[in-house]
């Protein structure tokens, strides 16, 4: 299994990004409105997202700590044999988070095309949540 773990500090505080990122059913429609366009729970631990090119792909909710500001997923497709993935929250000085996001896959040949991916979404996300501040 390969892994793919990107960093990124928000001018945020831990409070505000964690009240988007940990948020399940609309985190990723709030983060990257320009990539997904719609995102539904059709149960209470699975989610459906809508990209703007129209594919539908769907997470499952695997563990959300509250106190830790940590949210794990699972991307479910017929392309991955096994996916983990996951967001967290660390207080940085000043007022400000890091968020660390860490995408656990295999076959390992999809981490090369998850690293395009998240390093594209990346800059979005940080924009996003700041500006939700």
């Amino acid at each position: 299994m390969g892994s793919v773990i990107r960093e990124m500090i928000v001018d945020a505080s831990p409070e505000k990004v964690w009240q988007t990122v940990g948020n399940f059913a609309e985190g990723p429609r709030l983060t990257t409105p320009d990539i997904f366009v719609d995102c539904l729970l059709i149960e209470p631990d699975l989610r459906q997202m809508t990209f703007a090119d129209g594919k539908i792909v769907r997470e499952r909710l695997i563990a959300r700590d509250e106190p830790a500001r940590r949210i794990v997923w699972a991307w479910q497709g017929e392309e991955v044999k096994h996916d983990n993935t996951s967001m967290q929250v660390f207080a940085e000085c000043d007022g400000r988070s890091r968020l660390v996001w860490i995408h656990d896959t295999s076959p390992d040949d999809l981490c090369d095309w998850l690293a395009v991916a998240m390093d594209q979404l990346a800059p979005e996300i940080r924009r996003s949540l700041e500006r939700a501040n």
